[in-house]
């Protein structure tokens, strides 16, 4: 993108100019994260899945935030967003999670994956991709697009 024009002053310019939440970052009043910031939290949200600590997972979120695992229904608020957590991965023994690529857009962030899980016996390697909107350098909201059906079969 910016390699191929020397001209333009960034390797998001092109992403920027196409995504109608850059628009409302630039005309945002307040705190401003810029996007190399916002991307530096979501690759240490994706770190910290490695220790499996809910608690510190959830503190990554807005006090209103939303989790939302596409194939099942979101969830609000962060106590909220600590407990879905501490629930779905309470059968795991590890994760590692691969960050395979990550691009920002002021307050949007995606994440491509790899995640490596393992409960017990069982293990998944799971294609994730995640749509992280951010606010003031937390996760306002979180999709995150996966198969369940690969996850359910390698876990069953």
């Amino acid at each position: 993108v910016g390699a191929d024009n020397p001209s333009l002053p960034s390797p998001y310019l092109a992403v920027r100019v196409f995504s109608p939440a850059y628009n409302r970052h630039t005309q945002r009043k307040g705190r401003h994260m810029t996007t190399d910031q916002n991307v530096a939290t979501i690759t240490e949200f994706v770190d910290a899945w490695t220790r499996l600590v809910p608690e510190e997972l959830a503190s990554f979120f807005t006090e209103d935030g939303c989790y939302h695992n596409i194939p099942v229904g979101p969830v609000f608020g962060r106590d909220n967003i600590r407990q879905m957590i501490t629930a779905f991965t309470a059968g795991w023994t590890a994760t590692q999670w691969d960050l395979l690529n990550i691009v920002g857009a002021g307050d949007i962030v995606i994440a491509e994956r790899l995640d490596r899980t393992e409960a017990g016996d069982k293990s998944v390697d799971l294609p994730c991709t995640g749509v992280f909107e951010m606010k003031d350098g937390k996760i306002k909201v979180w999709r995150d697009y996966f198969d369940m059906a690969t996850f359910t079969a390698a876990m069953s």
